[in-house]
Protein backbone atom coordinates (compact mmCIF):
# COMPACT_ATOMS: atom_id res chain seq x y z
CA UNK A 1 0.00 0.00 0.00
CA UNK A 2 1.34 3.29 -0.81
CA UNK A 3 2.73 4.94 2.49
CA UNK A 4 -0.36 8.08 2.14
CA UNK A 5 -2.96 5.48 2.19
CA UNK A 6 -2.06 3.28 5.13
CA UNK A 7 -3.72 6.02 7.74
CA UNK A 8 -7.33 4.83 5.77
CA UNK A 9 -6.67 1.71 6.09
CA UNK A 10 -9.60 -0.20 8.77
CA UNK A 11 -7.55 -3.21 8.58
CA UNK A 12 -8.21 -5.31 11.90
CA UNK A 13 -11.23 -2.46 13.07
CA UNK A 14 -14.69 -3.67 13.96
CA UNK A 15 -17.13 -1.17 12.96
CA UNK A 16 -21.65 -1.37 14.27
CA UNK A 17 -23.60 0.35 11.61
CA UNK A 18 -27.10 1.08 12.74
CA UNK A 19 -29.84 0.84 10.13
CA UNK A 20 -27.23 -0.79 7.69
CA UNK A 21 -29.46 -3.30 5.26
CA UNK A 22 -30.08 -0.92 2.51
CA UNK A 23 -29.81 2.70 1.06
CA UNK A 24 -27.16 4.84 2.70
CA UNK A 25 -26.17 2.74 5.66
CA UNK A 26 -25.70 -0.41 3.82
CA UNK A 27 -23.09 1.67 1.10
CA UNK A 28 -21.14 2.83 4.34
CA UNK A 29 -21.71 -0.65 5.71
CA UNK A 30 -19.63 -1.54 2.19
CA UNK A 31 -17.34 1.16 1.95
CA UNK A 32 -15.89 0.23 5.84
CA UNK A 33 -15.63 -3.34 4.50
CA UNK A 34 -13.86 -2.41 1.25
CA UNK A 35 -11.28 -0.32 3.81
CA UNK A 36 -10.67 -3.73 5.70
CA UNK A 37 -13.12 -3.64 8.90
CA UNK A 38 -15.55 -6.24 9.78
CA UNK A 39 -18.80 -4.49 9.84
CA UNK A 40 -21.23 -5.66 12.03
CA UNK A 41 -25.16 -4.77 10.12
CA UNK A 42 -27.40 -3.35 12.47
CA UNK A 43 -31.16 -3.76 10.76
CA UNK A 44 -34.84 -4.27 12.07
CA UNK A 45 -35.49 -7.34 10.05
CA UNK A 46 -33.40 -10.82 10.23
CA UNK A 47 -33.88 -11.19 6.37
CA UNK A 48 -32.50 -7.48 5.72
CA UNK A 49 -29.45 -8.27 7.40
CA UNK A 50 -28.65 -11.30 6.34
CA UNK A 51 -28.74 -9.99 3.14
CA UNK A 52 -26.62 -6.90 3.80
CA UNK A 53 -24.19 -9.32 4.86
CA UNK A 54 -23.84 -11.40 2.07
CA UNK A 55 -23.58 -8.34 -0.18
CA UNK A 56 -20.34 -7.29 1.50
CA UNK A 57 -18.91 -10.90 1.95
CA UNK A 58 -19.61 -11.06 -1.81
CA UNK A 59 -17.60 -8.03 -2.36
CA UNK A 60 -14.77 -9.98 -0.27
CA UNK A 61 -15.88 -7.95 2.96
CA UNK A 62 -16.15 -9.55 6.53
CA UNK A 63 -19.67 -8.46 8.19
CA UNK A 64 -22.13 -10.26 11.02
CA UNK A 65 -25.70 -9.34 11.44
CA UNK A 66 -27.26 -7.67 14.32
CA UNK A 67 -30.88 -7.79 14.83
CA UNK A 68 -32.14 -5.15 17.36
CA UNK A 69 -34.00 -2.01 17.77
CA UNK A 70 -32.18 0.91 18.46
CA UNK A 71 -35.01 2.35 20.68
CA UNK A 72 -34.85 -0.62 22.96
CA UNK A 73 -32.91 2.12 25.48
CA UNK A 74 -33.40 -1.19 28.09
CA UNK A 75 -31.60 -3.49 26.35
CA UNK A 76 -28.89 -1.37 24.38
CA UNK A 77 -26.00 -1.71 26.72
CA UNK A 78 -26.40 -5.70 27.10
CA UNK A 79 -26.43 -5.32 23.30
CA UNK A 80 -23.21 -3.97 22.68
CA UNK A 81 -21.49 -5.34 25.33
CA UNK A 82 -22.28 -8.61 24.20
CA UNK A 83 -21.07 -7.36 20.77
CA UNK A 84 -17.82 -5.71 22.00
CA UNK A 85 -17.31 -9.39 23.81
CA UNK A 86 -17.88 -11.26 21.07
CA UNK A 87 -15.53 -9.31 18.43
CA UNK A 88 -13.36 -8.79 21.11
CA UNK A 89 -13.72 -4.74 20.37
CA UNK A 90 -15.36 -2.01 19.30
CA UNK A 91 -13.73 0.41 17.34
CA UNK A 92 -16.55 2.44 14.93
CA UNK A 93 -19.83 2.94 15.51
CA UNK A 94 -21.76 4.84 12.62
CA UNK A 95 -24.90 6.05 13.95
CA UNK A 96 -26.86 6.08 10.90
CA UNK A 97 -30.41 4.63 11.72
CA UNK A 98 -33.40 7.47 11.30
CA UNK A 99 -36.88 8.28 9.61
CA UNK A 100 -38.49 11.36 8.34
CA UNK A 101 -42.23 11.94 9.03
CA UNK A 102 -43.68 14.85 6.61
CA UNK A 103 -46.54 16.74 8.24
CA UNK A 104 -47.65 20.22 8.67
CA UNK A 105 -47.33 21.65 12.07
CA UNK A 106 -51.34 20.96 11.92
CA UNK A 107 -51.29 17.72 11.46
CA UNK A 108 -47.58 16.78 12.93
CA UNK A 109 -49.25 15.03 16.42
CA UNK A 110 -46.76 15.00 19.55
CA UNK A 111 -46.28 10.78 19.27
CA UNK A 112 -44.89 11.30 16.18
CA UNK A 113 -42.50 14.34 16.54
CA UNK A 114 -41.51 12.33 19.56
CA UNK A 115 -41.34 9.20 17.67
CA UNK A 116 -38.73 10.84 15.35
CA UNK A 117 -36.61 12.63 18.14
CA UNK A 118 -36.55 9.15 19.87
CA UNK A 119 -35.17 7.23 17.18
CA UNK A 120 -33.03 10.27 14.69
CA UNK A 121 -31.59 11.83 18.69
CA UNK A 122 -32.55 9.77 21.53
CA UNK A 123 -31.06 6.22 19.99
CA UNK A 124 -27.65 8.21 18.00
CA UNK A 125 -27.18 9.18 22.10
CA UNK A 126 -28.12 5.81 23.32
CA UNK A 127 -25.75 3.86 21.03
CA UNK A 128 -23.27 6.22 21.62
CA UNK A 129 -23.42 5.96 25.07
CA UNK A 130 -23.16 2.30 25.07
CA UNK A 131 -20.38 1.85 22.54
CA UNK A 132 -18.32 4.44 24.83
CA UNK A 133 -17.39 2.17 27.32
CA UNK A 134 -15.65 -0.47 25.40
CA UNK A 135 -14.20 2.31 23.37
CA UNK A 136 -12.71 3.84 26.96
CA UNK A 137 -11.25 0.34 27.52
CA UNK A 138 -9.46 0.52 24.40
CA UNK A 139 -8.62 3.73 24.48
CA UNK A 140 -9.85 4.66 21.28
CA UNK A 141 -12.73 4.69 18.78
CA UNK A 142 -14.37 6.60 16.75
CA UNK A 143 -18.49 7.61 16.63
CA UNK A 144 -19.77 8.83 13.22
CA UNK A 145 -23.33 10.49 13.61
CA UNK A 146 -25.63 10.95 10.30
CA UNK A 147 -26.85 13.93 10.22
CA UNK A 148 -28.51 16.20 7.40
CA UNK A 149 -28.28 19.53 5.70
CA UNK A 150 -31.37 19.75 8.34
CA UNK A 151 -28.21 20.11 10.93
CA UNK A 152 -27.64 23.35 9.52
CA UNK A 153 -31.06 24.62 7.82
CA UNK A 154 -34.56 24.11 7.40
CA UNK A 155 -37.52 23.69 5.41
CA UNK A 156 -41.37 23.51 6.02
CA UNK A 157 -43.25 20.62 6.76
CA UNK A 158 -40.38 18.10 8.73
CA UNK A 159 -40.07 20.14 11.97
CA UNK A 160 -39.18 16.91 13.76
CA UNK A 161 -36.89 16.12 11.63
CA UNK A 162 -34.63 19.51 11.50
CA UNK A 163 -35.10 19.14 15.38
CA UNK A 164 -33.52 16.17 15.76
CA UNK A 165 -30.88 16.35 13.44
CA UNK A 166 -30.30 19.93 14.86
CA UNK A 167 -29.72 17.78 17.75
CA UNK A 168 -27.45 15.41 16.44
CA UNK A 169 -24.76 18.34 15.69
CA UNK A 170 -25.17 19.42 19.63
CA UNK A 171 -24.73 15.72 20.72
CA UNK A 172 -21.66 15.71 18.64
CA UNK A 173 -19.77 18.34 20.17
CA UNK A 174 -21.00 17.60 23.51
CA UNK A 175 -19.68 13.68 23.10
CA UNK A 176 -16.09 15.25 21.47
CA UNK A 177 -15.86 16.93 24.71
CA UNK A 178 -16.33 14.09 26.87
CA UNK A 179 -14.73 11.27 25.61
CA UNK A 180 -12.00 12.87 23.43
CA UNK A 181 -9.46 12.32 26.97
CA UNK A 182 -9.75 8.57 25.73
CA UNK A 183 -8.83 8.86 22.31
CA UNK A 184 -12.25 8.92 21.10
CA UNK A 185 -13.47 11.04 18.18
CA UNK A 186 -17.21 12.08 17.51
CA UNK A 187 -18.22 13.78 14.36
CA UNK A 188 -21.24 14.05 12.09
CA UNK A 189 -21.51 13.74 8.06
CA UNK A 190 -24.02 15.86 6.74
CA UNK A 191 -25.89 14.64 3.65
CA UNK A 192 -27.12 16.67 1.37
CA UNK A 193 -30.13 15.27 -0.74
CA UNK A 194 -29.54 11.21 -1.90
CA UNK A 195 -31.29 9.71 -4.06
CA UNK A 196 -31.95 6.07 -2.37
CA UNK A 197 -34.69 3.14 -2.79
CA UNK A 198 -36.91 5.25 -0.36
CA UNK A 199 -37.06 8.96 -1.99
CA UNK A 200 -37.07 7.49 -6.04
CA UNK A 201 -41.01 8.42 -5.68
CA UNK A 202 -39.64 11.96 -6.09
CA UNK A 203 -38.45 11.33 -9.71
CA UNK A 204 -39.83 13.59 -12.38
CA UNK A 205 -41.62 16.03 -10.08
CA UNK A 206 -40.83 19.64 -9.02
CA UNK A 207 -39.36 18.54 -5.85
CA UNK A 208 -36.62 16.69 -7.87
CA UNK A 209 -35.85 19.87 -9.67
CA UNK A 210 -35.96 22.00 -6.74
CA UNK A 211 -33.24 20.06 -5.01
CA UNK A 212 -31.21 20.10 -8.46
CA UNK A 213 -31.74 24.10 -8.44
CA UNK A 214 -30.03 25.15 -4.97
CA UNK A 215 -27.21 22.76 -5.12
CA UNK A 216 -24.52 24.37 -7.30
CA UNK A 217 -23.28 20.75 -8.39
CA UNK A 218 -27.12 20.66 -9.93
CA UNK A 219 -27.63 17.07 -9.21
CA UNK A 220 -28.78 14.32 -6.53
CA UNK A 221 -26.13 12.56 -4.92
CA UNK A 222 -25.45 8.68 -5.07
CA UNK A 223 -25.36 6.59 -1.62
CA UNK A 224 -21.76 5.84 -2.44
CA UNK A 225 -20.98 9.40 -2.50
CA UNK A 226 -20.48 9.38 1.45
CA UNK A 227 -18.32 6.92 1.94
CA UNK A 228 -15.25 8.92 1.28
CA UNK A 229 -16.14 11.17 4.39
CA UNK A 230 -17.25 7.91 6.51
CA UNK A 231 -13.86 6.01 5.93
CA UNK A 232 -11.88 9.23 6.67
CA UNK A 233 -13.72 9.92 9.79
CA UNK A 234 -12.80 6.18 10.62
CA UNK A 235 -9.72 6.55 10.51
CA UNK A 236 -6.31 7.14 11.40
CA UNK A 237 -6.76 9.84 8.76
CA UNK A 238 -8.62 11.74 10.67
CA UNK A 239 -7.16 11.21 14.72
CA UNK A 240 -7.19 15.17 15.40
CA UNK A 241 -10.13 15.78 13.80
CA UNK A 242 -13.16 15.64 16.27
CA UNK A 243 -16.69 17.65 17.20
CA UNK A 244 -17.25 18.50 13.35
CA UNK A 245 -19.55 18.24 11.14
CA UNK A 246 -18.66 17.26 7.59
CA UNK A 247 -21.40 18.45 5.03
CA UNK A 248 -21.84 16.28 1.79
CA UNK A 249 -24.46 18.15 -0.11
CA UNK A 250 -22.73 19.43 -2.86
CA UNK A 251 -22.76 22.75 -1.78
CA UNK A 252 -26.09 22.82 -1.21
CA UNK A 253 -25.52 24.45 2.22
CA UNK A 254 -23.16 27.18 1.21
CA UNK A 255 -25.48 28.54 -1.47
CA UNK A 256 -28.12 31.19 -0.23
CA UNK A 257 -30.25 31.37 -3.72
CA UNK A 258 -31.34 29.31 -6.50
CA UNK A 259 -28.28 28.20 -8.81
CA UNK A 260 -29.00 30.05 -12.12
CA UNK A 261 -26.38 28.33 -14.09
CA UNK A 262 -27.72 30.15 -17.61
CA UNK A 263 -27.39 33.93 -16.31
CA UNK A 264 -24.27 32.79 -15.22
CA UNK A 265 -23.76 31.51 -19.00
CA UNK A 266 -22.20 28.05 -17.11
CA UNK A 267 -23.81 24.71 -18.89
CA UNK A 268 -26.63 23.58 -17.30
Amino acid sequence: MIEGLKNFSLEGRVALVTGAGRGIGLALARALAAAGAHVIINDLRKETAEEACHIIEGEGGSASPAVFDVTEFAAIDAIVDDLAARHQRLDILMNNAGILIRAPIETHALPDFTKVIGINLNAVYAMARACARPMKKQKSGRIINTGSVMSVSSRPGVISYVAAKHGVVGLTRGLAAELGPWGITVNTIGPGYILTEMNRHVLGTPFEQQVIDRTPLARWAAPEELTGAAVFLSSDAASFVTGQILMVDGGMTSNAILVETQDLGMAS
